[in-house]
C-alpha cells in the first residue's frame, strides 16, 4: 500500500506525486531495487514490476514517470539525484537533509579546496567545482567549455567527475532542456536548495540515521542491518546502533521473524 502498487492508489499528477516522495522519503524513478525501495514508476502504473513497454516514447505510465521526475525537482520541491547505488532517485528535503549530513556533515560549499587538497576529491571534479563556484547555474556545454573539457575524448572524464560531484552531494542536476537541443543545467546544491543544506549541516550523523532509516522502514516496513548498510553505504555498526535507537523510541522492533522468509527482521512499528 506504501509503495503504491494497486492500481486504486495510483499517482496521477504532480500533486500525488508529491505526496508519495514525501511519505515515502525517497524513491527510484524508473529502476525497480531489490533492496525495496519504492519506484515512481511503479506507482504510477499501480503495479509492481511493471514490464519495459516496447513502443516507451508512447506509453501513458512511462510518459508521465518522466514528467513527473523532471517538474518536481524543477519546483525545488524535492531533491534529483543519483544518491542511492549510483541510481537516480527523487528525495524528500528532509530527508535530503539526512543524506547531506551522512555525505559532508557540517561542510560548505567553498570547502571543496580542502576536501582536494586531503586526496577526497579528484583534481577533474575541483576543476569543475571552480568552474561553478565562479557562475552557476550553467549547462552541460557551457560548463564543458569553462573547464577546458570540450574535447570528445574528455567525455568519459567528465562524465565520472560530474557522478563523483552529485554522489557527493556538492551538485545538483536542475533542468533537462529539450529545444532547441537536449542539455542539462547543473547548479551547486548550496545555492539550488539552501534551506535543506543549512539543515544539514545542523543534523548530527546519529539523529540523521534515524532520521533516514526510520522513514525509510515507515515505507519499506520491514528490512535487515545487512541490506540498510548496503543501501545507504555506511557501517554496519551504524545502522545496528541506528536500530538500537530507534527500537527503544517504539518505532521499530528488532529480530522479528518473517514467515518464509530467511533470518530476523527490523520492523516498522
Amino acid at each position: 500500500m506504501n509503495f503504491r502498487q494497486r492500481a486504486a492508489l495510483r499517482v496521477r499528477s504532480a500533486r500525488t506525486a508529491l505526496r508519495f516522495v514525501e511519505s515515502v522519503g525517497l524513491c527510484s524513478t524508473f529502476y525497480v531495487f531489490p533492496e525495496g525501495l519504492p519506484s515512481l514508476w511503479e506507482a504510477v502504473v499501480g503495479r509492481p514490476r511493471p514490464r519495459w513497454p516496447r513502443r516507451s516514447h508512447h506509453d501513458a505510465g512511462i510518459g508521465l514517470t518522466w514528467e513527473l521526475k523532471d517538474v518536481l525537482p524543477s519546483r525545488r520541491q524535492v531533491y534529483y539525484g543519483k544518491l542511492v547505488k549510483g541510481r537516480p532517485a527523487l528525495v524528500a528535503l528532509d530527508v535530503l537533509a539526512a543524506f547531506y549530513a551522512l555525505v559532508r556533515g557540517s561542510q560548505r560549499a567553498r570547502d571543496y579546496a580542502r576536501e582536494y587538497e586531503a586526496g577526497r576529491l579528484s583534481q577533474t571534479a575541483k576543476r569543475l567545482l571552480d568552474t561553478l563556484m565562479r557562475e552557476s547555474p550553467q549547462y552541460t556545454r557551457g560548463l564543458r567549455a569553462e573547464s577546458f573539457m570540450l574535447e570528445p575524448s574528455r567525455t568519459r572524464e567528465f562524465e565520472r567527475a560530474m557522478a563523483e560531484l552529485q554522489q557527493g552531494l556538492w551538485i545538483v542536476k536542475t533542468e533537462e532542456r529539450y529545444e532547441p537541443s537536449f542539455s542539462y543545467r547543473w547548479d551547486l546544491l548550496e545555492r539550488w536548495l539552501p534551506d535543506a543544506v543549512a539543515e544539514g549541516r545542523q543534523l548530527g550523523r546519529a539523529v540523521a540515521l534515524d532520521r533516514l532509516v526510520g522513514r525509510y522502514l515507515r515505507a519499506a516496513v520491514y528490512s535487515t542491518p545487512a541490506v540498510l548498510s548496503r543501501l545507504f553505504r555506511v557501517t554496519r555498526s551504524e545502522v545496528e546502533a541506528t536500530v538500537g535507537r530507534l527500537q527503544r523510541s517504539g518505532r521499530v522492533t528488532a529480530g522479528v521473524e518473517i514467515t518464509g522468509q530467511p533470518g530476523r527482521f527490523v520492523v516498522s512499528a
